[in-house]
């Protein structure tokens, strides 16, 4: 199925509102399990801070790409520069629209922005290490696992509330020349 064409901008501080719902929606809770995103067996609590979003969105290049269509906000990313390479995060498609290749046109559009824009020779990201199936799929986009682990920032309820006690992140990275 081809998605609807998504139009594509970055994030102004009045968007903190509807991204903190989005960006929720996509992992936690009940709606979430709509999708096949969801961390709502691993996390409660919020996904995102709004003050972090805040800082994410004026923090110079660091840009929170947001994909809208006719039916509004639906999907968004944040894409920065961190030590040299391209970083791909907070990465939400609203769960009833998951599936249909909008994921894909918003990784596509950050790729670009850090290889284009920022020329950047990589991308990395950190991906709870337990969620095998959305590693596979950034698997399938290119991106491989490094073997280099960070811890999950327990105590840090700006990240969520543990479910479990042997959580941390991945990085997975890609290329981009």
């Amino acid at each position: 199925m081809t998605p609807a064409p998504l139009r594509f901008r970055a994030a102004a501080a009045e968007d903190v509102p509807a991204l903190v719902v989005l960006v929720t929606s996509a992992y936690r809770g009940e709606v979430s399990r709509t999708g096949w995103t969801t961390e709502a067996d691993l996390l409660d609590g919020d996904r995102i801070a709004p003050d972090v979003l805040l800082a994410d969105i004026r923090r110079p290049r660091s840009r929170v790409v947001l994909g809208e269509d006719a039916a509004g906000l639906v999907a968004c990313a944040h894409v920065a520069e961190d030590d040299g390479a391209g970083y791909f995060g907070m990465f939400a498609v609203a769960p009833g629209r998951q599936g249909g290749g909008i994921g894909r046109a918003v990784l596509d559009e950050c790729e670009r922005v850090a290889r284009e824009e920022w020329r950047l020779p990589l991308m990395r990201m950190t991906v709870i290490d337990v969620r095998e199936e959305l590693i596979a799929w950034y698997e399938r986009r290119g991106y491989r696992r490094t073997g280099r682990h960070r811890p999950f920032p327990y105590g840090d309820a700006r990240y969520g509330i543990p479910r479990r006690d042997d959580l941390r992140f991945e990085v997975l990275e890609k290329p981009l020349a």
